[in-house]
């Protein structure tokens, strides 16, 4: 069996993170058409996700950087898709944080997609990291 190493527990904990804050996107939005036809059970279950999002959001936040700290990024390729990713990581969250302020439909529309969409892009190129 292979020893679990801090750089394991690193790499789980971001990953498990950006399902959460990921799949959490896609999946709520996937329901929402469907939850929409109960009054205020949209917001309701936007607002329990809130309580898992942010944290997890944090959490890859936090691991991301110690993913910085802990590895040698030799070559200025890497380097150039690191920084392109923490452009969308932060279009992902100011985008997210902009969609939770939004009060008009048009708002939650766009600033959901473009959290959505920045998550989904830093998520590719956090596995073209890998």
């Amino acid at each position: 069996m292979l020893a679990v190493s801090m750089d394991t527990v690193r790499v789980f904990l971001h990953v498990l993170a950006a399902t959460v804050w990921v799949g959490g996107q896609l999946t709520l939005g996937a329901l929402v058409p469907a939850l929409r036809g109960y009054e205020g059970v949209t917001k309701v279950a936007a607002r329990r996700f809130n309580v898992v999002a942010w944290p997890a959001f944090a959490v890859l936040v936090l691991t991301g950087v110690w993913n910085i700290v802990a590895l040698d990024h030799p070559s200025d390729a890497y380097r150039m898709t690191l920084n392109v990713k923490m452009v969308f990581v932060l279009l992902s969250g100011v985008a997210a944080f902009l969609h939770m302020r939004a009060t008009t439909k048009r708002g939650l529309a766009i600033w959901g997609a473009l959290g959505a969409l920045g998550a989904l892009v830093a998520l590719f190129f956090g596995v073209q990291l890998g």
